[in-house]
C-alpha cells in the first residue's frame, strides 16, 4: 500500500525508528495512558509500565531500526508487517539480529490504546546462544523433516 493510505502506520515506524533510551518521553505522544502492550516476553497495562519496559529494553540497544513491509489502517485499525534489525550486547555477541514480525494497534482518541507485536523469540534470543541455538535449530530441522 501506498503511504498515504495509512498514515498512522508512518508515523508509527517514525516513531520506532526514532525511539531511544534518551527520548522515551515521547510516549505520551503516541501511546494512550491506557495502552495494552503485548508481545511475546510481557503484556503490559499502562503508558507508565510500557515507558519502564522500554527503558529497560532501549538501555543497552546498540542499534534499532524497523523497515516496514505490509500495512493496513480501516477506522481505527491497523496493521503493519515489519523487518527489524537490532544489535545488543546480550544477543549474538552485539552482531547484527535480523527479525521479522508485525503489530497489530488500535487507537483511541488519536492515540494507539492497543498494540500486539507477533514475533519468533526463538529467531531473535534463543536462536544465537550457544547450547540452546544448535538446540532449537535440530528441533526445526527435525519438525520440518529436515536431518
Amino acid at each position: 500500500m501506498r503511504t498515504e493510505a495509512a498514515p498512522r502506520i508512518e508515523h508509527f515506524l517514525q516513531f520506532y525508528n526514532g525511539l531511544s533510551s534518551t527520548n522515551l518521553q515521547q510516549l505520551d505522544k503516541v501511546y494512550h495512558a491506557d495502552v495494552e502492550f503485548t508481545d511475546p516476553v510481557h503484556t503490559l497495562t499502562g503508558r507508565d509500565a510500557l515507558g519502564q519496559y522500554f527503558s529497560h529494553a532501549y538501555a543497552r540497544l546498540l542499534y534499532c531500526e524497523f523497515s516496514g513491509g505490509q500495512k493496513m489502517e480501516q477506522g481505527d485499525h491497523g496493521f503493519l508487517s515489519w523487518r527489524m534489525q537490532m544489535r545488543h550486547p546480550a544477543i549474538n555477541n552485539a552482531q547484527l539480529v535480523s527479525l521479522d514480525g508485525c503489530s497489530v494497534l488500535r487507537w483511541q482518541d488519536g492515540l494507539i490504546i492497543y498494540h500486539r507485536d507477533y514475533y519468533d523469540l526463538t529467531d531473535m534470543v534463543y536462536q544465537h546462544l550457544p547450547v540452546i541455538g544448535w538446540l532449537t535449530t535440530k528441533v526445526k530441522q527435525r519438525m520440518s523433516g529436515d536431518k
